[in-house]
């Protein structure tokens, strides 16, 4: 009797012990899924198999409502990131919230008094589980057809765009699957901002303002959409008969819209496990939809950004002038277009209209398709009286507008030509008047020129000739040659068309990287040399000036860790640079991007260290003049095949003479991030300035983390950095992805002469000599470091450095992408 009551108690024990360990399992997040017998509690949450994301009840970060909604979260980050939620617009007022598979098989919410609050609303679903997947995506199956879905999330799409899932318009069905904002940061109901494929012959992402368009992406060709030419990775399918589907498949970002209509492009960083704000495109006044009004184009380089196309005036002059140009413009004459059954006749097509070309266009919005080939597409739109513009793109062909032309931006590298449609005596009267102000113009001219002759001959020759700009900058006598005098004909000069020809006319498949000054391509000489070519922009502040100065300064420059000019090209408005070619562009590309940080283990990260130092101390000591660089970052130290770090982009370096050690500047210029405190704040620089930017970049080089972005308690990385060697780990600063234990000493060490080089004080920073012998001395004695130079960041904005009238930061560290509407 004994053994059976034993045996019952112990049986009993075991039912217990697996019922708690299976509410433990829930309440943990242990299982993926729930079942018609189960249910989450407010307390309890979902984990997916592989730990990526969370569902359950939350509140909103910052909340002070404490209301409870129920949505899908990313784990492990170290602030909670919802991707979706459900009862967006009924929230739990308590914690009594229950999420449960109903009798009918639907998902649904219940609040204490079990009223129903959401449900996933299938009709006859017959299901009997829920999973949230590794993806993101809740799922409910139909338990009587294997593999079959009744519903997901994913076809439910909130303010979060994830990989592989579908935003896009079904013919079909009638439905457009879009993302929509909360309504505030702290509340997930329903915002007033849309975003996903609008229902256009040529598929485009907009984004909405209470269905108003506030933004487009300009005409999908095949790779990317036109008005998004850095952004990559998208796949869209389209059947031209109103269905198109846009996707993604890299799960290292997300793509999420804000409460305040901007779409930010999120990475997930593998070292830290959050969420950062990654990218490369900027906003500008440009991109908001509509900006000049119809047939204004908007150029964000010219100021004011909007202009009339030629053969239109503003429709409104008075407000056009005050800054109001929503009005836009009209014909100054009008189209001569005979009609016979809305169709030209061709006996007058001669004498009819002709075609305005722009280049480099995003084209206006809702182009309609037409299976004209390049050769017929301008005949048929002169052949219809209402057709006013016309485009034509290898990838995506024919396009022709009627009616308005609306939202077109200029000077876009991956703009495509279009051909506007103008009176044929528009076109007569144009070239009249072009050559009656050209007249005008050499008159003026040639009358300034005859009364300032005389001052005129006596400028200084470099004024009057580019390629002498050089000789300007850098006196020399004959007695005692400066090496760094520029020769003509010493550096080759490139001709713009060999340049173009060679980076395929800078076709964005050659693009390499975007700096502060301008783009940079790959090229192929005709010879079969491989070079970089960089072109600066028209919108940068750096002009002649600054590429003759970096021609000037490293023209004669030698050595492994500096990068080498091939030569220049100025024709025009055009200024170029040509380098060798790096195979492995910049430091920045591996160091801060979590798919490529392991490719740079510890003892590459340290050589990478010594090489820039030793570059440095070329300029700084080794060459016969002391050189200051001025713009040292990461993204300015290249890698060649063997991962050997060069130091580039000297446009903003300055030479030092004689026992020169320090100069002052009215205008700063730089990344801020890298600059010292004294020059950032005064204008003050020297080599003590470059060790600064030194000792940062050392700092990213061991944690894969940028000095701009903010580290745990809002802390930049320099502060985080300093708090860790004082609490005695400054070895944690390392990346996990290439932390070693066998180098913490040595990491530490590296952690330690990163903090020396970044102290407040210029006089207290090692020079770069003191820098190699501290990197390649083993034990030796560091001093103590002091504390660094915390300087506050602004995000996204030029910061007044000083009272100085005319200082300028150049801020190109931040990668962004911000879609926006106005």
């Amino acid at each position: 009797m004994v053994v059976l009551v034993s045996t019952r108690c112990r049986f009993v024990l075991l039912l217990l012990a697996a019922f708690s360990c299976f509410s433990l399992k829930l309440c943990f997040g242990s299982e993926d899924s729930i079942t018609f017998s189960t249910s989450i509690k407010d307390s309890e949450t979902l984990l997916s198999r592989n730990g990526v994301f969370r569902f359950g009840f939350f509140t909103p970060v910052n909340s002070t409502a404490r209301l409870r909604y129920v949505g899908i979260w990313y784990d492990k980050t170290p602030v909670q990131t919802v991707v979706w939620v459900a009862n967006k617009e009924a929230p739990v007022n308590d914690t009594s919230g229950v999420v449960s598979i109903s009798e009918d098989g639907n998902l649904v919410v219940n609040d204490g008094l079990n009223r129903l609050l959401w449900s996933t609303n299938v009709t006859s679903p017959n299901a009997t589980l829920v999973q949230l997947m590794d993806n993101g995506n809740l799922r409910l199956p139909d338990s009587r057809n294997n593999g079959e879905v009744l519903w997901e999330s994913f076809e439910h799409p909130y303010d979060t765009f994830l990989p592989r899932m579908s935003l896009g318009t079904n013919n079909r069905t009638g439905e457009n699957l879009k993302l929509t904002s909360w309504r505030s940061s702290d509340d997930p109901s329903t915002g007033n901002y849309t975003a996903g494929l609008a229902p256009f012959a040529y598929p485009e992402l907009l984004i909405w303002k209470n269905n108003v368009p506030i933004w487009r992406s300009g005409p999908w060709n095949g790779q990317h959409f036109i008005g998004l030419p850095d952004v990559d990775g998208f796949s869209l399918n389209n059947d031209y008969q109103g269905t198109a589907s846009l996707s993604y498949a890299n799960d290292s970002f997300m793509y999420h819209l804000d409460p305040d209509g901007v779409m930010y492009q999120r990475y997930l960083s593998a070292s830290t496990r959050g969420l950062r704000i990654g990218g490369s495109i900027t906003s500008t006044a440009c991109d908001a939809y509509g900006e000049c009004g119809p047939f204004a184009s908007c150029s964000s380089r010219e100021v004011p950004p909007c202009n009339c196309v030629k053969g239109f005036e503003p429709k409104n002059q008075k407000e056009w002038y005050n800054g109001n140009w929503t009005d836009g413009c009209v014909r100054i004459v009008p189209l001569r277009c005979k009609k016979e059954n809305n169709v030209s006749s061709s006996s007058s097509r001669g004498k009819g209209d002709g075609f305005l070309k722009l280049q480099k266009m995003k084209v206006p919005v809702s182009a309609e398709r037409s299976l004209a080939d390049e050769k017929d597409c301008p005949e048929q739109c002169l052949e219809n009286c209402s057709c006013t513009a016309y485009a034509y793109d290898g990838r995506i062909g024919c396009m022709v507008w009627s009616g308005s032309l609306v939202d077109m931006q200029s000077s876009l590298a991956s703009g495509i030509d279009l051909y506007i449609r103008i009176a044929h005596p528009e076109k007569r009267h144009s070239y009249l008047a072009i050559a009656i102000g050209a007249a005008f113009v050499a008159a003026v001219f040639l009358l300034l020129a005859c009364q300032k002759f005389k001052k005129r001959s006596a400028a200084p020759e470099s004024r009057r000739r580019p390629e002498l700009m050089f000789n300007r900058m850098e006196p020399v006598t004959n007695e005692n040659e400066s090496p760094y005098t520029f020769k003509p004909n010493e550096f080759p000069l490139f001709e713009f068309q060999v340049l173009a020809k060679s980076t395929d006319y800078f076709s964005h498949r050659n693009k390499l990287g975007q700096g502060g000054f301008g783009p940079v391509y790959k090229g192929k000489l005709p010879e079969g040399q491989e070079i970089a070519v960089k072109r600066l922009s028209r919108a940068s502040r750096q002009g002649l000036e600054e590429l003759m100065n970096e021609v000037v300064v490293i023209s004669k420059l030698q050595h492994r860790n500096l990068v080498r000019v091939l030569g220049c090209c100025i024709e025009g408005e055009e200024r170029l640079l040509v380098y060798e070619y790096m195979p492995n562009k910049s430091l920045d590309a591996y160091i801060f991007d979590p798919t490529k940080q392991k490719i740079l283990d510890w003892k590459t990260r340290f050589n990478i260290m010594e090489g820039i130092s030793r570059g440095l101390l070329y300029l700084h000591r080794d060459s016969r003049l002391k050189i200051i660089h001025r713009d040292l970052k990461a993204s300015n130290i290249l890698l060649d095949d063997n991962l050997n770090p060069k130091i580039s982009d000297f446009g903003l370096a300055r030479v030092f003479e004689g026992n020169e050690d320090e100069a002052e500047t009215r205008r700063v210029v730089g990344t801020y991030g890298y600059m010292s405190p004294e020059y950032a704040m005064e204008g003050y620089f020297s080599e003590k300035s470059d060790v600064f930017s030194l000792g940062v970049i050392f700092l990213e080089i061991i944690s894969g983390r940028r000095n701009s972005h903010k580290e745990e308690n809002n802390l930049n990385l320099l502060a985080y950095a300093w708090n860790l060697w004082n609490d005695g780990e400054a070895a944690s600063l390392a990346n996990p992805a290439v932390f070693d234990e066998c180098f913490g000493k040595e990491i530490a060490k590296c952690v330690q002469i990163g903090l020396l080089c970044v102290q407040e004080l210029a006089n207290d920073r090692p020079n770069v000599s003191n820098v190699i012998w501290m990197l390649t001395t083993e034990n030796a004695h560091l001093p103590e470091a002091k504390q660094p130079a915390f300087i506050a960041r602004r995000e996204f904005s030029v910061v007044g450095l000083s009272d100085r009238s005319s200082q300028m930061v150049t801020i190109d560290d931040a990668s962004v992408t911000a879609i926006t509407g106005r």
